[in-house]
């Protein structure tokens, strides 16, 4: 039979680390419930201690979802350990992941133990967390630059004190799949108790090996991977969800392995990370890149023509992309609008079905195709700002080469409009200073500005997001909309209704027009 390997995606956890990719609550249980409709295996949804934020989203993420398991990362401490347990406590099915690291480097400078002392807080920590969870996962940091004999003795003990995952990361991306396979085989066959345990990868792509890395150890006795969607973590990233669960579904002659994802919910993870993040996919990324599937040479569209396989080596039905045109206009009416959202997986209330339905209204009058991709741009736009303190009313500019360029912008502050005219180095800026005179926040940075288009066309959605940087806290606004300007207050008010609730206050200063 062919074997099955585990999902577990680390996007809430490892992917958040990346500078600048912080989600706050709601967007963690989008992310989670799209994780689940992927149908990703465990989902770890953040490290409890860390912070009372992350040990609220870990308590959400665990009580939301159904069917994955839910994860919490702990150190090897017991403060850790309980801290998360108390956060996945209420999961369908929790999970504790606890770690320590391994190498001789970290070891000495890192953590200032003896390797007997690791021993033993293995030994510890784990039998600690086996006493409270049902599922116990333990992870070698660093396991790369691990001695293999000490890394053989740890993962005896810690599979002797309940855990029965271990994981066996390449903690900076230092391994080759050759290295990194070997290692998996050496310690499966060396380690007498292994039987009892499914063993996990978990790979940074610093030299650009992740994914490669991953299958090799999959190959070798693998049967669990860690991963995050588009790859994204801490520096260079991580193995890319969406990578690894094509090419085993791809290349099932030399890999006769299977994953319980769905595939065609990939591309809406992908766009969903990053319209959450801001983190753009490169356009020749892999599987979910706007190029991936596109092809500009005249010998390639040749061939495309006469048979996709030719250049083509997956459907992009198969991976959630769509090869239909103009499926939506002016004249569709609420049961289309309504059936075309469950096609593309949403499920909304009757006020938030009427909003939605009017902005695409508003947006097929505006525009002469309206793609899916528009559709999920619209509606996540319209979910994210549901309740947001700061709304968006009207937006006018005056530009020119002769500037400089002016605005007139009305927000709704409190349920009460306000309106300034404000000038600028440019209509964006002019918009920006029109913000900032309503709601006067000058501690504020405006540290990222990013636009890119939806779908192509000149008269294409314009998907804005921004980064806003206040005493070391940092918010990430996103808007949508056809006209880019609305689109960039819209992902800057954004922003800064999330500053806001960082404050933990409203914006009682702002100004009246």
């Amino acid at each position: 039979m062919t074997k099955t390997i585990k999902i577990f995606d680390t996007t809430l956890r490892d992917g958040e680390q990346s500078p600048g990719c912080s989600m706050n609550l709601e967007e963690k249980l989008q992310v989670a419930a799209q994780l689940e409709a992927m149908g990703v295996d465990i989902i770890e949804a953040g490290f409890a201690i860390a912070s009372p934020g992350d040990f609220e989203a870990v308590s959400e993420v665990a009580r939301q979802c159904k069917t994955a398991t839910v994860a919490s990362l702990a150190r090897a401490a017991t403060a850790d350990i309980e801290r998360a347990w108390e956060a996945v406590q209420h999961a369908k099915s929790p999970r504790i992941h606890t770690f320590i690291a391994t190498s001789p480097l970290h070891m000495r400078v890192k953590l200032n133990k003896t390797p007997d002392e690791v021993l033993e807080a293995i030994d510890r920590t784990v039998r600690l967390a086996a006493s409270l969870s049902p599922d116990v996962e333990w992870s070698a940091e660093d396991a790369t630059r691990t001695e293999p004999d000490f890394l053989c003795r740890a993962v005896e003990i810690a599979i002797a004190a309940g855990a029965r995952t271990i994981n066996l990361p390449d903690t900076v991306g230092y391994a080759t799949p050759q290295t990194y396979g070997a290692m998996f085989a050496d310690v499966i066959n060396r380690v007498p108790n292994a039987d009892l345990a499914t063993f996990s990868t978990h790979c940074h792509n610093d030299l650009g090996l992740a994914v490669a890395n991953t299958l090799a150890a999959i190959m070798n006795g693998a049967g669990q991977v860690e991963s995050t969607i588009n790859g994204i973590g801490e520096r260079a990233g991580n193995a890319a969800v969406e990578e690894i669960a094509m090419a085993l579904k791809v290349r099932q002659d030399v890999m006769p392995y299977r994953t319980n994802v769905v595939s065609t919910e990939i591309t809406r993870a992908s766009r969903l990370i990053s319209g959450i993040t801001g983190f753009q996919v490169q356009p020749n990324k892999a599987i979910v890149g706007a190029n991936a599937f596109a092809h500009e040479s005249g010998i390639h569209q040749d061939g495309m023509i006469k048979d996709s396989s030719t250049y083509e080596i997956m459907t992009p039905e198969s991976v959630g992309l769509t090869q239909s045109s103009l499926v939506m206009g002016k004249h569709s009416g609420r049961a289309a609008f309504r059936q075309k959202l469950e096609e593309l997986g949403y499920s909304l209330g009757d006020n938030a079905f009427q909003d939605a339905f009017g902005r695409f209204k508003q947006l097929a009058d505006a525009k002469k195709a309206v793609y899916d991709e528009d559709i999920v741009a619209l509606v996540d736009d319209e979910v994210l700002r549901g309740h947001d303190a700061i709304q968006v009313k009207e937006v006018e500019v005056y530009c020119g080469s002769n500037g400089p360029q002016r605005a007139i912008l009305t927000l709704e502050v409190d349920g009460e409009d306000k309106t300034v005219t404000s000038k600028g180095n440019g209509p964006v800026d002019a918009l920006f200073n029109a913000i900032r005179l309503i709601v006067p926040h000058d501690s504020s940075v405006l540290e990222r500005y990013e636009v890119h288009a939806v779908t192509g066309g000149t008269d294409a959605q314009a998907e804005v997001s921004v980064l806003l940087s206040e005493n070391g806290r940092t918010t990430r606004g996103r808007g949508a909309h056809q006209d880019t300007m609305v689109a960039s207050v819209r992902a800057y008010v954004n922003a800064l209704n999330k500053m806001m609730v960082k404050r933990g206050r409203a914006p009682v200063d702002a100004k009246a027009g």
